[in-house]
């Protein structure tokens, strides 16, 4: 299936069905009088995240999206029928934009959430709706007002608990595919990933889900390359997985490079717990390994952690680290979310 993540699509609610004109007639009633019913509502377009989906794919080929309207009122007081709500599935981690991309109109984080992205119209009255003391027999019904109707931007961002990070030919790739099941294309050229690939990784009784998002290059915060447009697929990472391709003649630069690209996307990137890793070191020889570890160590202040893709020498000793720093992201957000359930408790019970 083909990676899609971002989709601009046009949403119109249905329209209100149109009030009635009717007056009853039967026999022996000596006055009839306005039994005209009411219109009934137009459909909603509601969005929903659904699980088994992971690309915007199917909205390449459908734009369009149209709720129905509602049925008109009929006589003897009956009113329409409501238009049944349009709901449209997307993947979780699944963002709503207006067409100018200034607001965010919904954020979809968990399965089975719904948002309303644009409301069904009112149904009009019918003739009976405006009988009074005064006016016996009113011949007036409104018609139904219109659904609401906008374009909006879709944009996917993948919810991991990991991200794979690093310049192109960093062997990313080839790390997910020796550590999970998934199958990404791996090729000796720079750019071989064109879209993120998700894998899900077992170590021991732990699993966390591994994102390998495509190489960064200088400039990419900028537009560069393949710009910021997969740089947002990590914001929701918990920790960052910095792969290093220790054969290059300076791999001090290659981590400078990424960590300014990830300072000036924003949105705290360069605040993620971040695991240092100096990848392919089955490639060097022990004095070039320990020179460009030391190099490294002494410019990051971290002590990188040696490993190799392909013959998968410490391979395990970095999952260890990412699960570790995974469960300690878990009990953070567990201990923010319980302390902003007691604020939202102590502003709900002081009273003026």
């Amino acid at each position: 299936m083909k990676f899609l993540d971002q989709a601009k699509i046009y949403v119109k609610a249905g329209d209100g069905g149109n009030g009635a004109c009717s007056f009853r007639r039967e026999k022996y009633v000596e006055f009839g009088g306005p039994d005209g019913g009411n219109g009934g509502k137009g459909g909603d377009v509601v969005v929903e995240a659904v699980e088994g989906l992971n690309t915007l794919i199917d909205f390449r080929y459908r734009q369009h999206f149209k709720a129905r309207r509602g049925a008109n009122g009929m006589g003897r007081d009956r009113t329409g029928a409501g238009g049944e709500p349009l709901v449209i599935q997307v993947p979780v981690g699944t963002q709503v934009f207006d067409e100018d991309k200034d607001f965010l109109l919904a954020d979809l984080t968990e399965i089975g959430q719904r948002v309303p992205l644009a409301h069904g119209g009112r149904g009009g009255l019918g003739n009976a709706a405006f009988k009074s003391s005064t006016n016996r027999a009113p011949r007036r019904s409104d018609p139904g007002q219109p659904g609401e109707e906008l374009w909006v931007w879709l944009r996917l961002k993948l919810i991991a608990d990991a991200g794979l990070i690093g310049l192109p030919n960093a062997g990313k790739s080839t790390f997910l595919s020796r550590v999970s099941r998934a199958r990404p294309k791996i090729a000796d050229y720079p750019f071989t990933t064109l879209h993120p690939n998700l894998g899900v990784v077992g170590a021991g009784e732990e699993e966390f889900v591994l994102a390998d998002i495509p190489g960064l290059i200088e400039g990419a915060h900028d537009g560069a390359g393949l710009g910021t447009r997969f740089l947002g697929h990590i914001e929701r990472c918990r920790v960052l997985l910095h792969l290093i391709d220790g054969t290059q003649d300076d791999p001090v630069e290659a981590w400078h490079t990424v960590r300014t690209e990830l300072a000036g996307y924003g949105a705290d990137l360069d605040q993620k717990p971040e695991i240092l890793v100096l990848n392919k070191v089955d490639a060097l020889t022990a004095e070039a390994l320990k020179e460009r570890a030391a190099v490294l160590e002494a410019a990051t202040g971290v002590k990188p952690i040696l490993c190799s893709g392909v013959s998968g020498e410490g391979r395990q000793a970095v999952l260890a680290a990412v699960i570790e720093q995974i469960q300690k992201a878990r009990v953070l957000a567990a201990e923010q979310t319980e302390n902003e359930g007691r604020e939202e408790t102590a502003e709900e019970g002081w009273r003026p």
